[in-house]
Parts: structure tokens; C-alpha cells; sequence
């Protein structure tokens, strides 16, 4: 089983790396083991943002990997640019980039391929690496094209549950502090003589005014009773 890393934002370790880290373990993994002569693979999402996630399956392309996310020099941000595979059939004659270049070779990287695979606003990258010159010719028409597709697939339905149970959470946070708003609400109305549009925005006044959650603001009118309040409640209701 090869080593596998995984990094963070522009190549840096982080919490949020962990969530699609598996898949894209599983990714680099699966297409060394498919791919003829690839001694190793990278493997990067990005949905735009800064985040970046990484896995790969050796330590020494954890650093070629990294500063190409950090300087946009090399392959990865070609294809990320692009939208299409990128090819280097010797990295001997490579012109193209000089740092990338030179860090591939001092790890015995003699050719390279990524892979772009682009699905709802979501973007991965698969790169193999080869120790022989014209090794990975057929690489990007290979089983690692199928895997590819099978992860950006897997990890944009992943973001879709995530986002699923946050919106549920949300919906349950809003329904498990309804009753108290609605009391806060009746005490304002009570006050003011109001009707219950005009107590919720006055509700919402006091929560933006001393920037606090209208949960919390709620909470503190009912276990007052709205005593000691009455002339603030009069004045944010003009």
C-alpha cells in the first residue's frame, strides 16, 4: 500500500482537507496500480477558492506537488487553467517550467501527465509520474481517465450531502428556538400594542443594533418579561 499525504490549502495540512481527502487517497492510489509504468500520483480538488486538498502516494511528490500550487508553475495549474490533460514526454527537454522541472527530476521523475476533471463549479486534478521518458503516452486515455470521472462525481455528491445536512442543522437550530421568538414577540406586541410583524422587527432592530443572535435577544425579552424595557421598545418602534 503506498504512502499517502494530504494537503491542506496552497499544499499545507488543515481540517477541512480530511473531508475529500479519502477519495482522493483512494484516486492516486488505484490509478498507480492501473497505470503502466507510473511510478506514483498527485491528486489536488478546488471548487475556486483558496482550499485546496491534496493527496499523494509518495512523500517526495508532496513537495512537487505543493509548489506548484503555491507558484502556478508546472503542470497542475496548466490543467487547471485549461480544462484539458497536460503532458511532459521528458522533462529532460522541458522548457516550459524551470522549477518544476528540476524538483520533478532531483526525485527521479523522468515524465509526467494531469488530468483535469471538471463537474459543477468543481475541479479535479490527477498527475502520474513516470521514472522513464515517454512513459505515460497512453495514460490519458486509460483506465485513469475512468477513475478520474468516478471521483470528481463522487466528491460533488459528497458536497451536495454536506451541504444537505448543514441546511438541515440550520432548519433544526431555526424550529428549536421558533417558541421563544414567538413569545418575545407577544411580550413586544403586549408593549407596544403592535402587531406581530411590527414585534419581529423590532426584535431584529435590538439583534442587529447590539449585534447579537435574535435567538439570544429573544431569550433575554422572555425571562425579563420585557420589564425595564418598555421605553427602548417604544423608541425602536418608531
Amino acid at each position: 500500500m503506498p504512502d499517502t499525504e494530504h494537503l491542506g490549502p496552497r499544499g499545507s495540512s488543515s481540517p477541512e482537507s480530511a473531508l475529500p481527502g479519502r477519495r482522493l487517497s483512494e484516486l492516486a492510489e488505484q490509478a498507480v496500480r492501473c497505470t503502466t509504468d507510473c511510478c506514483g500520483a498527485g491528486t489536488t480538488v478546488s471548487d475556486g477558492g483558496t482550499e485546496r486538498p491534496a493527496a499523494v502516494t509518495h512523500p517526495d511528490l508532496a513537495a512537487l506537488v505543493s509548489m506548484q500550487l503555491r507558484t502556478g508553475e508546472g503542470p497542475i495549474p496548466a490543467a487547471l487553467e485549461r480544462g484539458e490533460p497536460v503532458e511532459s514526454g521528458d522533462l529532460l527537454r522541458e522548457e516550459r517550467w524551470p522549477q518544476y522541472r528540476a524538483m520533478a527530476l532531483d526525485s527521479g521523475v523522468r515524465s509526467s501527465v494531469t488530468l483535469p476533471f471538471r463537474r459543477a463549479g468543481l475541479t479535479v486534478t490527477l498527475s502520474l509520474y513516470s521514472f522513464r521518458a515517454g512513459g505515460l503516452e497512453d495514460a490519458p486515455h486509460g483506465p485513469a481517465r475512468a477513475l478520474g470521472d468516478l471521483a470528481a462525481t463522487g466528491l460533488v455528491r459528497d458536497r451536495s450531502y454536506r451541504a444537505a445536512l448543514t441546511e438541515v442543522d440550520q432548519l433544526g437550530a431555526a424550529l428549536r428556538t421558533r417558541p421563544v421568538v414567538d413569545q418575545a414577540c407577544g411580550i413586544v406586541m403586549h408593549v407596544l400594542a403592535c402587531d406581530a410583524d411590527a414585534a419581529f422587527k423590532v426584535l431584529r432592530r435590538i439583534s442587529q443594533g447590539t449585534n447579537r443572535k435574535l435567538s439570544e435577544v429573544a431569550s433575554a425579552l422572555v425571562d425579563s418579561r420585557g420589564r425595564g424595557l418598555e421605553q427602548e421598545l417604544v423608541s425602536l418602534s418608531n
